[in-house]
């Protein structure tokens, strides 16, 4: 399965990033595959909040276009929802004692750990952070 991070979410709804084409046409090729992919509730809980940011964006994206965008993501026959639950407990204390992580790292320690935990064979993101976590397979969509 492949996971979806924010960064990706957000350039593909925001037009104004230049991976805005790139993000928007790779989650629509994505969600039409029969291999099943994921968006993880975090991820979807921290697109609203960047997306609505007033001090980001000139306009910010409302309630309204934040709740269909999710849909129209929702609405991918092969999509899950991969949130917490107790596996995902015990795999986010190893992940954070083995990486060591504090601070903002520590969310990014729990997305890792919902991955891990949900079969997420890739994370599909931008963030080079997550290279702490070896034992999830990242790959940025946007790179050679």
């Amino acid at each position: 399965m492949i996971a979806v991070d924010t960064n990706i979410l957000v350039y593909a709804h925001r037009p104004e990033f230049p991976f805005h084409d790139p993000a928007k046409r790779l989650i629509s090729e994505i969600a039409a595959q029969a291999r099943p992919w994921g968006l993880i509730l975090h991820c979807l809980v921290e697109f609203a909040g960047v997306v609505s940011h007033p001090r980001r964006f000139r306009v910010p994206s409302s309630p309204g276009q934040i709740q269909d965008q999710i849909q129209a993501w929702s609405e991918s026959p092969t999509v899950a929802l991969l949130e917490d639950g107790p596996a995902v407990l015990t795999c986010f204390l190893e992940l954070l004692c083995k990486a060591g992580v504090s601070g903002p790292m520590v969310h990014d320690a729990r997305i890792a750990a919902v991955c891990i935990a949900g079969g997420v064979d890739e994370l599909l993101t931008c963030d080079r952070d997550y290279s702490r976590f070896p034992s999830l397979k990242t790959r940025n969509p946007f790179v050679g």
